[in-house]
């Protein structure tokens, strides 16, 4: 399928899952991340779910990091640049929804701790659909293929899905940067 094909696809399943769904199968993939060789890394870039598509909620992975001390990073997406900047998520760090309704970090002193892609060594990656290769499909605005691509090589690339693999994504380009683990609530694919 192409990538156009299995945004309208998935969008549409996601739209299926009730409130009580979406919250098990986000637990479920939680549970399932504690498997990964990953535990000993100490820089975790996370995403805020956007709730208006019922993307997985990373609140339960969010408390897994910070009990496990973890330093927890988010971002801020600038739409003209399709750039990322990432800070540290502290006690102090304010979060509202910009105009796309994703979860930021608001500007002020309180925003501080910018971190530089290359100390990041875990991304938890938001999908609408994956391969059994390993790659991925996003919204389609490369905010994702661009920030990975200033990421070290060994960065762990981790896509977290509700629903498993597509045997083959038929569009895939040059620049997308593949995973290297992907979670749904029953599996763990490495790739």
């Amino acid at each position: 399928m192409l990538k156009k094909e299995l945004r309208q696809k998935y969008k549409a399943l996601r739209k299926q899952l009730s409130e009580n769904e979406l919250e098990e199968m986000s637990l479920a993939i939680a549970n399932k991340l504690l498997k990964l060789p990953i535990w000993e890394k100490s820089y975790f870039h996370i995403f805020l779910p956007i709730t208006e598509h019922q993307e997985v909620n990373t609140e339960f992975i969010l408390h897994l990091l910070s009990g496990k001390d973890k330093e927890i990073i988010i971002s801020k997406s600038d739409f003209d640049s399709k750039k990322m900047t990432h800070f540290l998520l502290t006690d102090n760090t304010k979060i509202k929804k910009n105009e796309y309704n994703i979860p930021e970090p608001v500007d002020g002193p309180e925003v501080s701790g910018e971190v530089p892609s290359h100390k990041i060594e875990v991304v938890f990656v938001p999908l609408l659909a994956f391969d059994k290769k390993g790659h991925r499909v996003g919204y389609g605005k490369g905010f994702y293929d661009k920030f990975l691509s200033e990421c070290k090589p060994e960065t762990i690339k981790i896509g977290l899905s509700f629903f498993e693999a597509e045997e083959s994504i038929a569009d895939v380009f040059e620049g997308d940067i593949q995973l290297d683990f992907c979670v749904t609530p029953n599996s763990i694919y490495s790739f």
